[in-house]
């Protein structure tokens, strides 16, 4: 593409660079310039004009943003118009965006005129929601920058084929089970204080708390409910345990009760704060297994912690693994939870 001040006579056919008043009206930036313009502007006394002439291995603008944005968007993933170079993207279903944060890094490296931004990897999001947008900064850009894009979004990984960058995991209506401890000096209130926050969580995601038991802080107590849950009639899919203390350990009484009630502990702790302390395991199950969430003592908060963070991929049908929990420290210092026993100091320049 030529850009630059181009004399009148010489710029049928390019693309106006910048809107110009004129008496009888305003020519606007982007247009084609045709005969009638360029009369328009040889009336008002305009001899050059700043503009674009695209050459032949140059893709226009709207048409490239919008070959970007359909290798962009997959599942539950609606392509919007193209206009002035961008093309937007949105949600079809309310659920998780789950993202290939590489892929997207390759695509905005190839090409400065070539641009993508989205929200947050795995950010909740309404149907409707926009989640991307693609911006093609110049009025067109080289053919073969739009075909290394391309293959960007591909990516290289065999697991990438047939996989989008960018798609919607639509939330599952998940039934899930609940487990509280308490000792005996356990108000009633804390217990009710949790419930709430667990029934607040899920509702936004389309999931529902179909059983609870309440037992002693005492690995095989909660093991023995564990078991009780897997059979329970209502079938949930999710187990959370809500510990009245807190997990410091492998061997401490919720990741041992996984272990008791014939599951695995996949994970202890991660990379999130508020949320250090949850604990990720799994019981087997005939289809896939159980997939059981030691809750933090901080999720009594409403307050976005890192069992949100597991909480919502699971809602969405997405799997967790230890791998998955290790890379969430990026973005992982989260708001105080004032309630904490040991919340952060500010520190103060004297």
């Amino acid at each position: 593409m030529k850009f630059g001040p181009i004399a009148i006579a010489d710029a049928q056919g390019c693309v106006l660079a910048h809107s110009i008043k004129l008496p009888d009206g305003t020519l606007k930036k982007g247009l084609l310039l045709g005969e009638p313009e360029l009369q328009r502007l040889a009336a008002a006394g305009i001899d050059h004009i700043t503009g674009a002439r695209l050459e032949a291995d140059d893709v226009p603008e709207d048409a490239a943003a919008l070959q970007v944005a359909r290798a962009l968007g997959g599942a539950e993933v609606e392509i919007g118009n193209a206009g002035t170079g961008r093309v937007n993207l949105y949600a079809r279903s309310a659920g998780l965006m789950v993202l290939d944060v590489a892929r997207i890094h390759a695509t905005n490296a190839v090409d400065e005129g070539l641009t993508v931004a989205t929200l947050q990897p795995d950010s909740p999001v309404e149907q409707g929601q926009m989640l991307a947008t693609v911006k093609i900064i110049p009025y067109a850009v080289p053919q073969s920058a739009v075909a290394q894009v391309l293959q960007s979004l591909r990516g290289e990984a065999p697991e990438d084929v047939g996989r989008r960058a960018l798609r919607v995991a639509a939330w599952r209506n998940l039934p899930v089970g609940l487990v509280m401890t308490r000792t005996p000096q356990t108000a009633e209130s804390m217990l009710n204080k949790m419930r709430e926050a667990v029934a607040g969580r899920l509702a936004p995601l389309g999931a529902s708390l179909v059983a609870e038991h309440i037992v002693p802080h005492d690995d095989e107590a909660i093991a023995q409910a564990l078991q009780d849950l897997t059979r329970h009639a209502a079938a949930p899919r999710l187990l959370l345990i809500s510990g009245i203390a807190a997990t410091v350990d492998r061997r401490d009484v919720v990741p041992l009760s996984i272990v008791r009630s014939g599951g695995r502990v996949l994970h202890a702790g991660m990379p999130v704060d508020p949320g250090n302390l949850l604990v990720l395991g799994e019981l087997p199950a005939t289809t896939t297994p159980h997939p059981v969430i030691g809750i933090p003592t901080c999720a009594r908060s409403p307050k976005l912690n890192g069992f949100d963070f597991v909480l919502r991929r699971l809602a969405a049908g997405e799997p967790v693994t230890a791998a998955d929990i290790m890379a969430m420290g990026v973005g992982g210092l989260l708001t105080e939870i004032d309630t904490r026993p040991m919340p952060r100091e500010t520190r103060r320049r004297g």
